[in-house]
């Protein structure tokens, strides 16, 4: 047997003493490991915030911030400081801030687009609704606003101007739900209306007691102008919600659940509570200024079954004059005309204050507004029929009733 050479040899005093060094070194680096560990688990919050956690304030519950469902863009910011609604009173440059808390909240919104043509009748409808505790928009579509300063009550309303721009227009722009959600009810009227029968706050009453999400004034049958039969005023009612045909191709009956039998009411003199407006408000579109078509669907904003929550009340009445207005330029316009201009149409004088003369319209363009109009009317329902199509997740609420 060969003899073991193998030598084991021992390392040095120095080397000894160096991987010593190196195992108490791993030791002390795990030991303070395990105890940080526990330690940072514990109260990680108790850190000095000189050493860099002046972010961390306080613990929070990431499950309940979660659900919390904040305003777009808002979430940088402290939540009690997010003011996300607005409304249109005016304020004061100066004063108390205190006391604006006091200012008196308005009963709803009249909104209703203006040319200086008919400032008696907006005159009459304006001093009104403001006697009864109501906010008024006047939306100028023929760009004159000086000359309504002569009123009393011109410094109390708030004016918008855009030439030519119809109150659909208007209303997409300035009467964001966000912004109008002090209002219990939005008024959308036209203009060329007469309200001499009418009381908005009674009209309100009735429309609160008959649980009407959207609704309008009945019309005159005698002195109106009447593009629809069910908007026709049946003066032993207080309010009616349908109305019959037995003649034609298009019946109306007892049965019917659909607009424009049931469910319906006219874009003339239309009024929102403040969760149909909500709905109403996303679905007219930002380039179909007419809103033709509008009216048929409004019944998916009525916050339940159409032929229940939209109706129109027989007890207030109003009278639609049917006045031309948007449409028309002024003489001093006259070389802006389209070509094939229709024959100009004038007011009657007993309409016309004596403001309004100096700006009376030469041109009344209405055919072309009209063939417009039409036009909205048929993208509108083709891009309905393409939002019914895409949107999987939509069921329609009305679709037997169809």
């Amino acid at each position: 047997m060969k003899p073991d050479n193998t030598i084991v040899t021992w390392p040095d005093h120095k080397s000894r003493s160096c991987l010593c060094s190196i195992f108490a070194t791993i030791c002390l680096i795990c030991g303070v490991s395990f105890a940080g560990g526990v330690w940072f688990k514990d109260d990680l919050f108790k850190l000095s915030p000189e050493i860099g956690m002046k972010a961390i304030q306080q613990p929070t519950d990431s499950s309940k911030c979660k659900v919390k469902c904040r305003p777009s863009g808002s979430e940088a910011l402290p939540e009690g400081i997010v003011s996300p609604t607005s409304d249109l009173k005016m304020h004061p440059l100066w004063g108390n801030i205190s006391q604006d808390k006091k200012l008196k909240t308005s009963l709803g919104l009249l909104a209703i687009p203006v040319g200086i043509s008919q400032k008696v009748l907006v005159n009459q409808t304006v001093t009104k609704f403001l006697g009864h505790n109501f906010a008024v928009m006047l939306c100028h579509y023929d760009g004159i606003v000086d000359q309504w300063h002569d009123l009393e009550w011109s410094q109390k309303v708030i004016h918008v101007s855009a030439v030519n721009q119809t109150k659909w227009w208007f209303a997409k722009r300035f009467l964001h739900p966000d912004i109008v959600a002090e209002y219990e009810y939005i008024f959308l009227w036209d203009e060329d209306l007469g309200v001499e029968n009418f009381d908005p706050e009674r009209f309100l009453s009735i429309v609160k007691e008959e649980g009407l999400e959207i609704s309008q004034p009945a019309l005159d049958p005698v002195k109106s102008e009447v593009h629809h039969p069910i908007t026709v005023r049946r003066s032993r009612l207080k309010v009616h919600r349908r109305y019959y045909k037995y003649k034609g191709g298009a019946q109306c009956d007892a049965n019917s659940t659909a607009p424009p039998c049931v469910g319906w009411v006219e874009m003339m003199a239309p009024v929102f509570s403040q969760a149909s407006w909500r709905c109403v408000w996303y679905m007219i579109q930002n380039d179909l200024v007419h809103a033709w078509g509008l009216d048929t669907v409004l019944g998916y904003c009525s916050q339940g079954d159409r032929t229940v929550k939209v109706g129109v009340v027989d007890e207030q009445y109003i009278v639609h004059l049917g006045l031309p207005t948007l449409g028309g330029f002024p003489a001093s316009d006259k070389n802006k005309l389209p070509p094939s201009p229709n024959n100009s149409t004038s007011n009657s004088s007993d309409s016309i204050s004596p403001v309004a003369e100096t700006v009376a319209y030469s041109f009344d363009n209405r055919s072309a507004v009209r063939r417009r109009s039409y036009d909205e009317m048929i993208v509108f329902r083709q891009r309905w029929q393409q939002a019914v199509d895409q949107d999987q997740c939509w069921r329609d609420p009305f679709a037997r009733e169809h």
